[in-house]
Parts: C-alpha cells; structure tokens; sequence
C-alpha cells in the first residue's frame, strides 16, 4: 500500500510510543527517531518533518535548521512545551507550524494534513479489496455495491486498520489483542472473536463465508491480499 512517510524525532518513549501508534492507526508510515543524529539520512524519503525541540545532543531547532538548509521544500512540524513567544519565534524562523506540548492527536494530525497539503503531497490512492474502496488517509471505507459508506465502531477500525497494515499476513490473536487494547491477551479470552464478527458483518458480502477477513484456525486472523 503507498504510505505517506513522515519521520519523527522525540526523545520521551511515552510521548512516542503514543504518537507513532496514533498515527500508524491514521495509516501514516513513521519512522520515530529519539535523537537528531539520523534526520538528514532519514529525511530523504518523507514527506513531512515533525521535530521536538528537546532533543539529547543536537536540540531541535539546529536539527531543523540542517533539515531546511538540506530540503528546503520539506515541511516541518516542531513540538515544544516552551510556550514563551521567543521561542516560537525562534522555531518558526524555519519551521512551517509549531505546536506547543500537551496536544490533542486531533489537532497534531489536522496541522499534519494542512501542511502536507500546502506542501502538494498527494494522498494516498484508495486501496481496492473485493467490493471494499478503502481511503486510508480520509478513514473512509466505501462498499462499492451499494455505493454506501461502511461506518465502523472505534475497535472495529483499529482491528481492521491492523489487519490492513499487515495486509496478507497472518497475524496472532495475542498481536490483534495486545496492539489494539494495549493489553495482554489471555488464552480463551472471546473479547476479540465477537468484534472480528461484527467487523464481518459490517465490510463482508456474507460474513458466514468471509472473503475478507479469513481466520486462520488455531492462530489468527488475516486480510487477503
């Protein structure tokens, strides 16, 4: 599937962790860098920059100010909790926004879409499976015999957005579970087969015989590709 690739640059593990599974979900490609040292041998295949200001070693305003003189046409994002104006100032004399620390994922993400699309970083195309039109970007699932959207609950999405990014690929019910509820699966726990079921019954043409979503006996579930 064509991803938009956008690197990160945070040093705190919680924030990134956070951050880079919000906008994995989102079906962005992230790669997350805790340090600056990488960002111009990274930077060359994204599409958008978003940059800590505190960062170990280098601090972010000098890996943006490399990053600008290197790829003048790449948008950057900083991320600060400084507040004072000067420092703004300071960030934007060569970043493209800046948002101040703590953000709502709603906001971090529409700032990413304003300046991937200022930048004219084309969205993704849609991904055709069966009679699904799947607009990734957008989180936009079209039945295309209908003509109707397919309107999924929060767990339904993140399962299928799981399944979608690992797309052909078996995948356990212990990776399902742990990477959607953020909790160890226990064996015999039936919490993740009852939402595969009524995923089934909301993007299958007849979910007693799934041409999506196979399950894999004994093991899992996956996406035919």
């Amino acid at each position: 599937m064509n991803q938009i690739h956008l690197l990160y640059i945070e040093d705190d593990k919680e924030i990134g962790e956070w951050v880079r599974a919000n906008l994995q979900d989102r079906g962005y490609r992230v790669t997350w860098l805790t340090h600056g040292d990488l960002a111009l041998e990274v930077a060359d295949s994204c599409s958008l920059v978003i940059l800590d200001v505190m960062l170990p070693g280098l601090d972010g305003f000098t890996v943006g100010q490399r990053l600008k003189k290197q790829f003048p046409a790449l948008p950057v994002l900083m991320l600060s909790a400084r507040t004072s104006i000067d420092d703004k100032l300071q960030g934007l004399q060569f970043a493209d926004d800046y948002l101040t620390k703590p953000f709502h994922p709603d906001e971090l993400l529409a700032r990413i879409e304003v300046l991937l699309r200022r930048s004219g970083t084309a969205a993704s195309e849609p991904l055709r499976l069966r009679h699904l039109l799947i607009h990734e970007r957008e989180n936009l699932i079209m039945n295309q015999d209908t003509g109707e959207e397919i309107v999924l609950t929060g767990k339904q999405f993140h399962i299928f957005n799981y399944l979608l990014r690992h797309l052909g690929r078996i995948m356990t019910k212990e990776q399902i579970y742990e990477a959607v509820w953020g909790e160890l699966y226990i064996e015999g726990d039936k919490t993740l087969m009852v939402h595969i079921r009524h995923l089934r019954e909301k993007v299958e043409r007849d979910p007693a015989s799934p041409e999506i979503i196979e399950t894999i006996r004994g093991i899992g579930y996956r996406i035919r590709s």
